[in-house]
């Protein structure tokens, strides 16, 4: 598939080849009623006649707990992981049956993708489902993607579908994202106050002294304004537009108009766990670093070698996320650390080739690679 340049602002959405549409909880539904048939069948007439113009549309819909608490007769989102996997059961059968009969009303086919985070950051998975992403997309098919919450636990989820949609964006190589909600766009502090529309945002300088909420107390989603900026910006960080707005504006922002705040474009595209490492990642341990490795790893971008490590700190196991710190605990940068906590201790100060010739050649391998290591 062709390369295609970054939109450039929100004016470009009504020519966007491909773009991932999330839509939140609030959105869709409400503790007392489950799914509002009339809020789900207004998004989808905007986004089938979008389809049926040839944008090619992947929805990422949250909705299923909430769908499934009355049908278990729960009164608002538990906080317990079973029971919200119980309800992701119930609910998401309930919401694709509703996705399913609203687009085919326009003769637009859905299909129904789960996804935990292991599908994105092992590379065969994702591989898997970059391939099966694009042959429903060449079908004309509108994927509808959800986390995977009936089996998800607390160390695989995405913690919400915002990221989640950054992340899909980045699968399928989306010219842009646009994130739905109850808020119209980002404000330079509560609208009743009067605060004004942040419209553009180019760098996190924009974002200085802005103070962006969390979730509502509404009790049907997870996010908050603050995990669609966090999720706006890792997709513009790897080279895909966002924009964040209102489910009500999701017509006007699809067409261009000047709604929501938009999302530049300001990175490269990365390895996708790259920004899952960056944004996600469960952090199993911390390795203390000298001020010539703090040098090497963040300023060269080297691979982190035992003779740079002076503390370790944790409990971790080969492959997992690690952070890498400043003598005073400044966050230097994140990897995937090739030695357990257990074996690292001795290893400490010494360069490579002492470990090799007393331990064996397999210690000749950086403690990080710098091809799974992300600088802060």
């Amino acid at each position: 598939m062709a390369a295609h340049s970054p939109l450039t602002d929100r004016s470009g959405l009504p020519g966007a080849r491909r773009v991932v549409v999330k839509v939140g909880s609030s959105s869709l539904t409400s503790v007392s009623g489950g799914i509002s048939t009339e809020a789900l069948v207004g998004l989808v007439d905007i986004l089938a006649a979008r389809r049926l113009a040839g944008t090619e549309l992947i929805l990422v819909s949250s909705g299923a707990i909430a769908a499934g608490l009355a049908p278990l007769g729960l009164a608002r989102r538990p906080s317990q992981l079973s029971s919200q996997q119980a309800a992701a059961s119930v609910g998401q059968g309930l919401l694709m049956a509703r996705y399913t009969q609203a687009f085919g009303a326009h003769g637009v086919t859905v299909s129904q993708v789960l996804l935990t985070a292991d599908d994105l950051i092992r590379r065969s998975h994702y591989a898997n489902a970059h391939r099966a992403m694009e042959r429903l997309l060449n079908f004309g098919v509108v994927p509808i993607v959800n986390e995977n919450d009936t089996v998800a636990s607390h160390e695989i989820r995405f913690g919400d579908n915002d990221r989640l949609a950054a992340l899909v964006a980045h699968l399928v190589k989306a010219d842009a994202l646009v994130l739905l909600s109850d808020v119209d766009a980002l404000y330079d502090g509560p609208p009743k106050d009067g605060a004004r529309r942040i419209t553009d945002v180019h760098s996190a300088a924009d974002l200085e002294g802005v103070t962006v909420g969390r979730a509502g107390a509404a009790g049907v989603g997870t996010g908050g304004m603050a995990t669609k900026v966090e999720a706006a910006g890792i997709a513009a960080a790897s080279g895909i537009p966002a924009l964040v707005t209102s489910t009500a504006n999701a017509a006007a922002a699809l067409n261009g108009a000047d709604v929501g705040t938009w999302f530049s474009a300001g990175g490269r595209r990365q390895p996708i766990r790259l920004l899952w490492l960056a944004h996600l990642a469960r952090i199993q341990g911390t390795l203390v670093l000298d001020d010539g490795a703090v040098k090497a790893v963040g300023e060269r971008r080297r691979s982190l070698l035992p003779a740079g490590i002076l503390a370790v700190n944790g409990d971790f196991e080969p492959g997992d996320p690690v952070e890498m710190v400043d003598t005073s605990g400044r966050a230097v940068a994140r990897g995937l650390v090739n030695y357990s906590s257990a074996e690292l201790p001795p290893m400490l100060g010494r360069s490579t080739r002492d470990l090799a010739e007393e331990l064996g050649h397999e210690y000749e391998r950086s403690v990080v690679h710098v091809n799974d290591l992300v600088v802060l």
